[in-house]
């Protein structure tokens, strides 16, 4: 099934304050959306923003070169990076 056949099965409610739902209508009618997809749309866009900003690591040249050769040199294990690596282990999901 293609992405623009597939059924949406998946539902989100939200309780706003008044004046919250106000700003959304008003923002939505000013881009011809509905307030569901004025929602959606803004969500999606932050959503990937913020993966984006936790996955993608941006280095000068200098900064870059430093990494591909620290990566040339064997690994040597020592207190402080058996503790960062244990610390990553605790805090990072993995996909």
């Amino acid at each position: 099934m293609s992405a623009a056949t597939e059924i949406k099965q998946e539902r989100i409610n939200l309780r706003v304050r008044h004046n919250a739902k106000q700003l959304l209508e008003r923002a939505a009618s000013f881009e011809g959306k509905t307030v569901s997809n004025f929602i959606l749309a803004s969500a999606l866009a932050h959503a990937e923003k913020t993966i984006h900003d936790h996955e993608v690591m941006v280095l000068s040249a200098h900064d870059a070169e430093a990494f591909f050769d620290a990566l040339g040199r064997p690994v040597r294990f020592n207190d402080s990076l058996t503790a960062a690596l244990e610390e990553h282990d605790r805090r990072v999901v993995s996909k």
